[in-house]
């Protein structure tokens, strides 16, 4: 029997290669994305190679500027690279934030992430990035309590008498902030709301340049965070009336507290946290956690730390997630009763 050299029916005919084209091509990508989980593996491991970055959003002297500045020479040492701080002043931190977000996750841009991005994120119509979803979570650093100065011209030694002073001249006196929508300029909107004064905002883009203006007697005060504004209280160019934690800061117990100044159940602060565009490997996440939180405990950096008036914090990236969570809660209901906006 002899086999038919006939050709076959075009329809029987089985054309394979657009099968062996889509398994190539599959395979092709399992091996790419093993080859990237590999690598992404390695540059853990390797981390760092080069500089580090760490974006700071406000200028030199300002809180978050003081904090970053006393971890990064242990980072240095410990890492084997420079972890260099990159001041980016400017709408209260969010420019910072919009720069980090925008950089490669590999590890090498990280950001201070302060509680007034907590409270940006309420105050924008349209944010230019989500805190939760644009960010890793890293590590926390440390927090401050507000301090509130005046002009030693001004006729006011003490809470009450600053109250009474100001609601005798509505609209007259002014406050100081580090920016629209930051930390100090909705402690004073808490403020306003808990003693009814009329007093106007007056805006900076940090710290220093808004002490500057206080000690020229160009604005009237400021709740300024403990770190940049003791040595100005302790050379008697700025008057402190109150602290706004629970308890007397070790940095100045002669200040009282805002309850035992008068004001019941006034509670505010500052803090510094580290974060970094969504994406970084979890190993590096995980190993600068670890050390962030070994270097606050130091002994020398948390006598720093206190001579300044904060103290350290310490927990794990998904502690610090909550907290951030937990501190745009109490923030939107603060914004939502006292109306500001940023337009």
């Amino acid at each position: 029997m002899s086999l038919s050299t006939a050709p076959l029916p075009a329809a029987s005919i089985v054309d394979w290669r657009p099968l062996l084209k889509g398994l190539l091509g599959a395979f092709i990508v399992v091996i790419a994305g093993n080859a990237s989980r590999a690598s992404a593996q390695t540059a853990g491991a390797a981390y760092p190679a080069k500089a580090v970055r760490i974006l700071v959003g406000f200028p030199p002297g300002a809180g978050s500027d003081i904090v970053t500045r006393l971890i990064t020479p242990e980072l240095t040492k410990v890492f084997g690279q420079p972890f260099v701080v990159d001041n980016r002043p400017g709408a209260a931190g969010n420019i910072a934030m919009e720069l980090a977000m925008r950089a490669p996750p590999d590890g090498y841009t990280l950001v201070n992430v302060p509680a007034s991005i907590t409270i940006s994120q309420h105050l924008q119509k349209k944010p230019a990035f989500d805190l939760l979803k644009d960010f890793d979570t890293i590590a926390p650093k440390a927090t401050v309590p507000f301090v509130m100065v005046i002009h030693p011209s001004l006729p006011a030694t003490s809470m009450k008498a600053l109250i009474a002073f100001a609601k005798a001249r509505p609209g007259q006196l002014t406050y100081a902030s580090t920016g629209t929508g930051s930390s100090p300029h909705l402690t004073s909107e808490l403020f306003r709301l808990h003693t009814g004064v009329d007093i106007l905002h007056v805006p900076y883009k940090g710290t220093p340049q808004a002490n500057t203006d206080i000690i020229a007697g160009q604005v009237t005060m400021m709740f300024s965070n403990m770190l940049s504004v003791i040595p100005h209280v302790q050379s008697g160019r700025l008057r402190a009336l109150a602290v706004t934690s629970l308890k007397r800061s070790s940095a100045a117990p002669m200040v009282p507290t805002m309850a035992e100044a008068g004001i019941a159940g006034f509670e505010s602060g500052t803090w510094y946290t580290l974060g970094a565009p969504a994406g970084v490997p979890r190993d590096i996440i995980n190993r600068l956690n670890a050390e962030f939180n070994r270097i606050v405990q130091l002994p020398d950096v948390r006598e720093k730390l206190a001579a300044l008036g904060a103290e350290p914090m310490s927990g794990t990236p998904e502690h610090i997630g909550a907290f951030l969570r937990s501190e745009m809660a109490k923030w939107a209901k603060v914004i939502k009763a006292s109306g500001t906006r940023v337009e």
